[in-house]
């Protein structure tokens, strides 16, 4: 008997992906439908269900976003991952050196989605969250992340026109291929106002038995970035880079456990 997906299932986590997608303001039951879409009648049920059990939270101007049921759910899975620690050792050494927020990110079906983040002390930075995702074209830690790909496969994986973040954002695979194949040979990738038009972003694969298994980067308000600064954020990536590559080898962690956090968001890991 053939296998098919529950319907309902799926329609919970449609609603659960959107709303993690969604930026601060959340999504309405129209947009929330139109994204998923199902008509509205057909998800209010399941709506006033996982809003009732914490899962989603109803803003006061009616927009839902995730709800604290998730987040402890989404926190007990990290705890039992101690390969975030390693990384995060490291993200904090990079965040001392730069003065600038600096995030984790693995590859998710063409989209970054953000592991770990450390803040930084200034008090203009960047604004962002774990489990965030991105349009991976339009970052630096997207590109990282991509550089392993021939033209072929990154058109196999962005099936239609890259869609603009901003007026900035790479337009074609053809010139994301370009980019990530001159950012490669000068071990470094970056992005300025791609994402966000104030935003400028350097990062770096992390490689582990010839595979790029996460990317690492450093971010920060354009007006902060000098020529200083960029070589000051490059160096502290590539050490980092280095740090991280070397432990993670020193420690002896096989790829069945290194890849764990990987495999659980569907990470498919190419190879360098």
């Amino acid at each position: 008997m053939a296998y098919s997906q529950h319907k309902p299932t799926l329609r919970v986590l449609d609603i659960m992906q959107s709303l993690a997608s969604a930026n601060d303001e959340g999504l309405t039951l129209t947009e929330i439908a139109t994204k998923i879409q199902v008509p509205k009648s057909t998800i209010v049920p399941i709506i006033h269900t996982l809003r009732d059990r914490d899962f989603i939270e109803q803003k006061s101007n009616g927009r839902y976003v995730i709800g604290i049921s998730m987040f402890l759910i989404g926190s007990a899975s990290l705890q039992n991952i101690g390969l975030l620690d390693v990384f995060k050792k490291e993200m904090k050494e990079i965040v001392y050196k730069t003065s600038e927020t600096c995030q984790l990110g693995i590859l998710v079906n063409g989209d970054v989605l953000y592991l770990a983040k450390e803040d930084s002390a200034e008090p203009i930075r960047l604004v962002s969250f774990v489990g965030k995702r991105l349009p991976a074209y339009s970052t630096s830690l997207g590109k990282a992340l991509l550089s392993c790909y021939s033209l072929q496969e990154l058109e196999s994986i962005y099936k239609g026109p890259l869609k603009p973040v901003t007026e900035k954002t790479c337009q074609t695979i053809e010139q994301l291929y370009d980019e990530c194949l001159r950012s490669k040979s000068e071990g470094y990738f970056q992005e300025s106002g791609e994402i966000s038009p104030d935003l400028s972003c350097f990062a770096v694969p992390i490689h582990h038995n010839g595979k790029i298994i996460a990317a690492v980067s450093v971010s920060m308000p354009t007006f902060r970035l000098t020529k200083e600064k960029k070589e000051t954020v490059v160096k502290a990536l590539l050490t980092g880079q280095n740090v991280l590559e070397r432990n993670l080898q020193r420690l002896g962690i096989s790829d069945s456990n290194l890849f764990r956090l990987c495999e659980a968001f569907s990470v498919n890991n190419c190879q360098v």
